[in-house]
């Protein structure tokens, strides 16, 4: 056990802090494109009113879609946990309460016009003063990421079975408050705690995969049967049953970044994954503008349109990126210097993982 009760962490995730390791960059990238395709499929059904195909993958991902993405959010946090509170903070904290403060305002500029519409525009001061202490739209991840870092900083000095128990039992009681930061807290922290603590595991899951591919398929297909099974049988919400296939989910989706990064497939996952920040931040906007337009020209079946309004939410938010690059707008997703409270970090680089 290390000094602050965590299992130990390979001694390659420490030394990969200041880099990246491959695998981690590919399960992101799935992670953050079920995250899309969520977003687009919802979006689109509920504009026209009808189901395609692409739901069936909706519901499918439901189980696991967000507990492996917060189970990797709190991978590395063991090797960090222990900085002074000025760096944690700001690594923690600040960095991602820029984002949501710029990028909450810049959705309310779009969408302010059609709220006053229907509200008043007084009332769409008093939505927006609201998303601060309840996040809006797309952008609760990152809202609730910072309440996750402080929460596990402030309780490692406490037994981590006790912690991962508490958050288990939380998890399965469902709570359900109507307040997004409660109820997601209570639903997604034991993921989130269980990538700090058990990284070493996480770690051993990769490397297993990576020396039997043909194990680990066989156990992908098993585990896609299971799931899938209990997603339409209905049973997939069940307490114990959904925290069950959060933890199978987000194992699966660790060997899958596995095998594709040993077989150094899907490129383009893993750069999506390594600009997850980016393609959370601004998919909103080429997503509703296809979905508009698709929907309008009535040409395609609603399962057609919700993928290409997928695919338009990833690409055209890397897009908005590099043309925010290129018009020196880096404030958009890279945080300026005055809004540091300290010493600014290197940028890393990707490594293999051996």
């Amino acid at each position: 056990m290390t000094p602050n009760g965590t299992l130990p962490v390979a001694e390659r995730a420490t030394s990969f802090v200041a880099g990246r390791v491959d695998w981690v960059d590919y399960a992101k990238g799935i992670c953050i494109v079920m995250v899309v395709m969520m977003h687009s499929v919802l979006g689109v059904e509920a504009a026209a009113g009808q189901t395609g195909f692409m739901h069936w993958l909706v519901m499918f991902a439901k189980p696991f879609r967000m507990p492996d993405f917060f189970l990797i959010s709190g991978l590395f946090l063991a090797v960090v946990i222990d900085r002074d509170w000025r760096t944690y903070l700001d690594r923690k904290v600040v960095h991602f309460a820029y984002f949501y403060v710029l990028w909450v305002t810049i959705q309310f500029g779009f969408k302010a016009p059609s709220f006053a519409a229907g509200t008043g525009w007084a009332h769409v001061g008093y939505l927006y003063l609201e998303s601060f202490i309840e996040p809006f739209g797309t952008l609760w991840f990152i809202y609730l990421l910072p309440i996750f870092f402080v929460v596990t900083k402030l309780t490692r000095s406490a037994p981590p079975p006790a912690i991962f128990a508490a958050a288990a039992l939380l998890e399965m009681a469902h709570v359900a408050t109507g307040w997004t930061v409660i109820d997601e807290f209570c639903a997604r922290f034991v993921y989130f705690y269980a990538g700090y603590w058990l990284a070493s595991y996480v770690f051993a899951v990769s490397d297993r995969a990576r020396a039997q591919p043909a194990l680990a398929l066989t156990g992908l297909a098993l585990w896609a049967l299971i799931n899938g099974g209990l997603v339409i049988a209905g049973y997939s919400d069940l307490p114990l049953v959904s925290l069950a296939l959060g933890f199978a989910g987000a194992g699966a989706i660790i060997v899958m970044g596995t095998l594709l990064a040993r077989m150094r497939w899907l490129n383009f996952l893993r750069f999506c994954g390594e600009h997850s920040i980016v393609i959370y931040l601004a998919f909103f906007l080429p997503m509703a503008a296809t979905r508009a337009l698709m929907l309008r020209s009535g040409l395609l079946d609603v399962g057609t349109i919700s993928l290409i309004v997928t695919a338009a939410g990833v690409v055209g938010a890397l897009a908005i990126w590099r043309l925010a690059l290129a018009l020196h707008a880096n404030f958009l997703f890279d945080r300026p210097g005055a809004f540091w409270i300290a010493p600014k970090k290197a940028g890393p680089v990707l490594q293999a993982a051996e």
